[in-house]
């Protein structure tokens, strides 16, 4: 019954900020994380970044080190990807996804529908 629904996706100019959400709703088990992917044409899905439930983070994708945030506010239940200095090849639509901890942060099969970040030049 677990559910992950992405917001705050949009239309920005290259060196804009943005953030987006990751609502989730129902319960998990403690092993389980959430991790940002993204999805932009032409490439495959690319993992970003994931965080546990006690706020341990993964080490972050290379195209996006530095520039790109994960946390999490548990009593929201709320996973947020802070974007900044924004380029366009970050154009792309942005999921975010169920980790499992205890087998490498593996997939788990729940995913939101995701939301669509554009970066115009």
């Amino acid at each position: 019954q677990v559910r992950l629904e992405e917001s705050g996706g949009g239309l920005v100019q290259e060196g804009d900020s943005l953030r987006l959400s990751c609502r989730i709703t129902g319960r998990t088990l403690s092993t389980h994380a959430t991790g940002w992917f993204r999805e932009a044409p032409g490439k495959e899905r690319e993992f970003l970044a994931a965080i546990n439930w006690s706020g341990d983070v993964t080490p972050y994708a290379d195209s996006v080190e530095g520039r790109f945030f994960i946390s999490r506010d548990n009593d929201k239940n709320t996973v947020y990807l802070q974007m900044n200095s924004l380029k366009s090849e970050d154009t792309a639509i942005y999921l975010c996804a169920g980790l499992d901890e205890s087998t490498g942060w593996s997939p788990l099969g729940y995913w939101g529908q995701g939301t669509q970040v554009t970066v115009s030049s």
